[in-house]
């Protein structure tokens, strides 16, 4: 199984950019999809990005397309969430998933811890 950490979070003024990174130990990042979800108060868990090391796709949630990029870099075994041109209604608590069957939250089978993203207006 894989274990996931992410980190880079913060507090950043609408405009700003984050780079997210979510460190993998126990396999390798390349065996699986890896996704990125985020979660704000109240509301459910929302997928945001995903990349699929098969022909390197990615995939994103059509509200942070041309703001948002995933990338990975396999010698680290970490994935990025580069966010640039950040918004208010980008505040959430992101997380990193691994292993995927299907394209909703609960398809996922490895999850991080989340790192909280807050942006201000």
């Amino acid at each position: 199984q894989v274990q996931l950490i992410e980190s880079g979070g913060g507090l950043v003024q609408a405009g700003g950019s984050l780079r997210l990174s979510c460190a993998a130990s126990g396999r390798a990042i390349s065996n699986y999809n890896m996704g990125w979800f985020r979660q704000a108060p109240g509301k459910e868990r929302e997928f945001v990005g995903r990349l699929t090391w098969s022909g390197v796709r990615t995939y994103y949630l059509d509200s942070v397309k041309g703001r948002f990029t995933i990338s990975g870099d396999n010698a680290k075994n970490t994935v990025y969430l580069q966010m640039n041109s950040l918004k208010p209604e980008d505040t959430a608590v992101y997380y990193c998933a691994a292993d995927n069957t299907g394209s909703t939250p609960g398809d996922w089978r490895y999850w991080g811890q989340g790192t909280q993203v807050t942006v201000s207006s």
